[in-house]
């Protein structure tokens, strides 16, 4: 007999890939459970199916940094209160991030995927659930979105919850509307401009000398409830803003450049963060 919770839950995290960088993702997760009946005619019961699968992905992936463990890309340093990550790019550039060990998740992989971070899941979940459970199943997919998308990285620093971790991210679709009406290559132009991109606020970078004035990467850093955090990461890889990055003000300041580049129109801007939610913004 097989249990199944299609859609269960969607988790945003962010991800390190050799040829594309920090890359910002969102997934949705389903459930199988095949197992034997228990005294109750169950396979297990979904308010345990829910309540521990949603609060294990919640703590071990959502808003956090996927690390494929076995690439060779990656050098690795990690204390007892932190990692220190070297990613080396295909590009010959190298990302560099440090991070209270809970928000960093390395996974028994060489790269990270749907499939192998599932089968990296399931490894880590056999012991949370009841004998009559033989095996389990988990998939996990992307948000179908038929137009524009972006995949972004960011922190917030002041927020009190994961998000202030400095390397999370999301995939998330856009709707722009020029004078009222819905513009297609307004759309475009920012999902090509922000593909795979690391929002960042100026007020975050990083003020020692060697930082500033590096030519080729952008040094962030700041401490926060979690800890302290910092992320090097090449410039062309990178758009600063001069707030802070939450989808309030990205909505908000694709409002304004466009409105800057084009005085006499009127802009509505819906952007998403991640699935279903986000903010709107008019200039």
């Amino acid at each position: 007999m097989r249990l199944f919770v299609d859609n269960l839950t969607n988790v945003d995290f962010s991800y390190l890939d050799t040829k594309r960088g920090l890359v910002g993702e969102t997934w949705l997760a389903s459930i199988e459970l095949d197992g034997t009946l228990d005294a109750q005619g169950m396979v297990c019961d979904f308010g345990i199916v829910k309540k521990k699968l949603r609060k294990w992905l919640d703590q071990t992936l959502d808003h956090c940094l996927l690390v494929p463990e076995k690439s060779p890309a990656l050098q690795l340093q990690t204390t007892h209160a932190s990692h220190g990550i070297n990613w080396h790019l295909e590009d010959g550039n190298i990302l560099k991030c440090a991070s209270p060990l809970q928000a960093i998740t390395l996974v028994d992989a060489e790269t990270i995927s749907p499939v192998t971070v599932a089968e990296w899941c399931i490894t880590q979940l056999r012991s949370q659930f009841p004998s009559t459970v033989k095996s389990l199943k988990l998939d996990f997919t992307p948000e179908v979105i038929a137009g524009p998308s972006y995949h972004y990285s960011h922190g917030l620093k002041k927020h009190d919850g994961n998000c202030q971790r400095i390397a999370h991210g999301h995939r998330s679709k856009i709707e722009i509307k020029r004078n009222g009406e819905i513009n297609p290559s307004d759309m475009a132009q920012w999902a090509a401009k922000w593909a795979d991109i690391y929002i960042g606020t100026r007020e975050d970078l990083s003020t020692t000398n060697e930082s500033a004035f590096d030519p080729d990467n952008y040094a962030f850093f700041y401490c926060s409830g979690q800890g302290e955090f910092s992320l090097s990461i090449p410039r062309n890889r990178c758009y600063l803003i001069g707030t802070d990055s939450t989808v309030e003000f990205i909505a908000q300041h694709i409002a304004n450049t466009l409105k800057q580049e084009n005085p006499n129109d009127h802009f509505e801007v819906k952007a998403f963060e991640g699935i279903g939610k986000g903010a709107i913004a008019q200039a």
